[in-house]
């Protein structure tokens, strides 16, 4: 695991689009496409508008994301809407979006309909993830029901359906066990707070109190981390 630390959101966000589009680059020369997954929220808005310039053949770039809101493309909780209207513009207007809500009535339906999807793509290149307050990791929450199988890594499941214990929409998530099916992990987070959950996570942390323990102490997929106050 290497933490990389920066003065500002400023030099972070240069340091970390450089290291994303080299690893994209990388898969691309290699295999002849690439996969980037991305968190939503507003931590990686910044970082999103500078990658959206890079000059990538991004028509050999597949964007998905590391959990959704159960709501329409078009409301501003969308995570979907976030990575449009924010990375997929510009020279990465060219890129191919994998959305997480599919087709179905519920949910669980949806998060069924996102596994076949997913069944269909091979290791991610890039999974890039944000942390929050409480440690949770894409929708793997503290607290919540689905908590255990999506940590589980013997699971078979790619996305699983979440209902958090304090949030107005259910969500569809990634599973740990697929998270850590990448080539290389990155965990970007801001702020002494978060800077505190993850140093407490590192020493004595508990997946199940603290899920980002779970990618901080696994060993089978490479991990950086990039940090700024």
């Amino acid at each position: 695991m290497q933490f990389n630390t920066f003065p500002s959101p400023k030099p972070l966000h240069a340091a970390l689009t450089d290291k994303i589009t080299g690893l994209l680059k990388q898969a691309i020369a290699n295999q002849g496409q690439a996969s980037l997954v991305v968190p939503g929220g507003s931590t990686p808005v910044a970082l999103f508008n500078q990658l959206s310039i890079v000059p990538l053949p991004w028509s050999k770039v597949i964007v998905t994301l590391s959990d959704e809101r159960w709501v329409e493309d078009s409301h501003t909780d969308s995570n979907a809407k976030l990575v449009k209207d924010n990375l997929l513009i510009n020279l990465a207007s060219k890129a191919s979006f994998l959305p997480l809500k599919q087709s179905g009535a519920t949910v669980s339906a949806a998060a069924q309909t996102a596994n076949k999807q997913l069944s269909q793509q091979p290791t991610f290149d890039v999974t890039l993830l944000g942390m929050g307050d409480d440690g949770h990791i894409a929708s793997l929450f503290p607290g919540s029901q689905a908590l255990q199988s999506g940590l589980d890594l013997a699971s078979q499941e790619a996305s699983i359906a979440v209902t958090p214990l304090l949030s107005n929409h259910a969500r569809i998530s990634l599973t740990l066990a697929r998270l850590l099916n990448s080539h290389q992990l990155i965990l970007f987070f801001r702020g002494k707070t978060k800077h505190a959950v993850f140093r407490r996570a590192s020493q004595d942390g508990d997946m199940l109190s603290l899920p980002v323990t779970a990618i901080i102490k696994q060993d089978r997929t490479p991990l950086t981390i990039y940090w700024a106050p």
